[in-house]
């Protein structure tokens, strides 16, 4: 399934950005349920910000099948990847098996794939580390997906960290969380969270130039999220 193309320009300003800013830019605009804190950093220290391409697993025996040949799982994200782009893998069945392995790892780091975010379990993670390949995940694993698990879609809607997830949706990650952005509102959220970013840069310019902390984080800090507080 094809997915819809997000301008490179956006995707450039999201990177120059970070996962507090967006969620505050979120918060701003009344915009609920795209952050989640349960999907930690286990490979490489790099913030990552691409666009989703999405996998979703099933129990083994489960998936929908058609007539075309059955492929090793994450292979065909992989392949419909482009450079920057960040995989996005759903694999919630409760089964103690990878969704993503060494060899994907690999593969992903070759086509030059920013990361990879999977609720679910991720085994070889040494070799995601050996790779410099980030990697968010919910847990980690030596189990095989072979007779556990099998995939079902690619590029369809998939549930990630208790977030629905859409083929070329915006993400970005890092230490502090992982935060997926409606395409259709991407725009606004970026200009937003680089609002936000300059005042708090402003914010420490001035803590640097010896104004006092309660002042510097007083009335105008507090209401930073609130009405016209930000602009100007």
């Amino acid at each position: 399934m094809a997915r819809p193309a997000m301008k490179n320009d956006l995707i450039q300003r999201l990177k120059r950005l970070d996962t507090c800013a967006v969620s505050d830019a979120l918060d701003r605009l009344g915009i609920t349920g795209q952050v989640t804190t349960s999907l930690p950093r286990r490979a490489s220290n790099l913030k990552i910000a691409g666009t989703a391409v999405t996998c979703r697993l099933v129990r083994a025996g489960e998936a929908v099948r058609s007539d075309t040949p059955v492929r090793h799982l994450g292979t065909t994200a992989i392949e419909l990847a482009n450079s920057g782009d960040i995989i996005v893998v759903e694999q919630r069945t409760g089964i103690d098996a990878g969704c993503w392995g060494g060899i994907l790892s690999l593969a992903a780091s070759i086509k030059g794939i920013a990361g990879v975010v999977a609720d679910g379990p991720v085994r070889d993670i040494e070799e995601a580390h050996e790779y410099n390949l980030p990697v968010f995940c919910s847990a980690l694993t030596a189990r095989t997906a072979r007779g556990r698990v099998e995939e079902d879609s690619v590029n369809a809607p998939v549930c990630v960290g208790g977030v629905i997830v859409q083929a070329g949706d915006p993400v970005i990650a890092d230490s502090s969380a992982v935060v997926f952005l409606p395409a259709a509102r991407a725009a606004e959220i970026i200009a937003m969270a680089e609002q936000i970013a300059a005042r708090e840069a402003a914010m420490t310019k001035d803590l640097l130039a010896g104004r006092a902390v309660t002042e510097v984080m007083g009335k105008d800090y507090e209401h930073m999220l609130v009405g016209d507080a930000i602009k100007g």
